[in-house]
């Protein structure tokens, strides 16, 4: 699928869900009995009779820029078993816990981390979890991430619905006055149980979801970056080093692939990236563009942010898509901070 077609999916998916149209199909009918049989064989390969663990990543990060009156930088992920950071053994490893070391390190102050990520969650999920953000005892956070979409595909949601979820997550959390960056759909097509055709049909309707993602997110004020990467073309090269032992989830360097490509965007997103670098720059194909094919552009190329840069115009919203470089984070284990424990109950699915 072209770029540009792949900006009309998206539009139309986010059209859908903007006025509460019906869904649009992941794959055709004739291909829904296959789907659905790859998808349970599938499931049952995945896991390996590895149970699954969720290390807590949540305290504060960043003790040596403790300073005495200055308020911490709050830092809240949402989302799925990627957001949690199901698949890897130590706090320090997840990817809540990598972007919270390196937001402390670019801002030099503490940050405290909260996770309200559920493993199996899909969109519809956010509501409750955009609610545990809103109503708990924390302030507001400066910035939230989510990563979330893989499960929709999986149980074939219908992408006018997820996209709805998501943008009415994003409109409560920055109109509750956070920043908000979510982390698209990833590419279904590398996860190694998976076989063709189902692959071919994964990574096509995760990619369409990741685009329709981007244009609801960037119309409510958030940002968007790829995610392509997370489970796409490092994943496919080096599957035995990038995935966890379930053969599903990242692992350690695969989550660190993920938070370098987010932590430029969070940085940006709070003010913290030097002026310099939110001009486009025409050597890395940066550049404003129609928000529908920045979404498709960006869905076919991890790293790849969009924000909000223009008004409206004849050809719909505009954004800008950047190519961040990206900043490699440390692994930092937490410090604990007075939040109660919350379960991290997997619901039995995918993510």
């Amino acid at each position: 699928m072209t770029s540009m077609s792949r900006a009309r999916v998206a539009r139309r998916i986010a059209a859908g869900a903007a006025y509460g149209g019906g869904g649009i199909g992941l794959a055709g009918a004739a291909t829904v009995g296959l789907l659905l049989a790859e998808v349970q064989l599938a499931r049952r390969q995945v896991g390996n009779g590895v149970r699954p663990r969720v290390p807590s990543a949540e305290g504060r990060y960043g003790h040596v820029y403790d300073v005495p009156g200055e308020a911490p930088l709050f830092l809240t992920l949402l989302g799925d078993s990627t957001a949690a950071g199901q698949g890897v053994h130590r706090a320090g490893q997840t990817p809540g816990a990598l972007l919270a070391a390196g937001l402390s390190a670019v801002a030099e102050r503490p940050v405290v981390l909260r996770n309200v990520a559920l493993p199996g969650a899909q969109s519809d999920d956010l509501d409750r979890q955009v609610g545990l953000v809103l109503t708990g005892p924390d302030q507001i956070p400066d910035i939230c991430v989510v990563m979330i979409g893989a499960n929709d595909v999986t149980h074939r949601m219908p992408p006018t619905r997820s996209v709805r979820h998501l943008s009415a997550a994003v409109r409560r959390l920055r109109t509750a006055g956070a920043e908000v960056v979510v982390g698209t759909c990833p590419d279904l097509g590398t996860i190694e149980p998976v076989q063709q055709p189902l692959r071919w049909l994964a990574r096509r309707a995760s990619r369409q979801l990741a685009a329709a993602q981007t244009i609801g997110t960037v119309e409510q004020g958030g940002r968007t970056v790829s995610l392509g990467d997370l489970l796409g073309p490092e994943f496919a090269a080096n599957p035995r080093e990038l995935f966890g032992p379930d053969n599903y989830h990242p692992s350690a360097e695969g989550y660190a692939t993920a938070a370098m490509a987010l932590l430029p965007t969070v940085c940006a997103a709070l003010g913290l990236w030097p002026a310099e670098e939110e001009r486009p720059d025409a050597s890395r194909r940066e550049g404003f563009l129609p928000v529908a094919r920045a979404a498709a552009e960006a869905a076919s190329e991890a790293g790849t942010e969009v924000t909000a840069a223009m008004p409206t115009g004849p050809r719909g919203p505009w954004a800008l898509l950047k190519r961040r470089r990206r900043r490699r984070v440390p692994e930092t284990a937490p410090a604990p901070v007075d939040t109660p424990d919350r379960p991290r109950t997997p619901l039995g699915d995918l993510g």
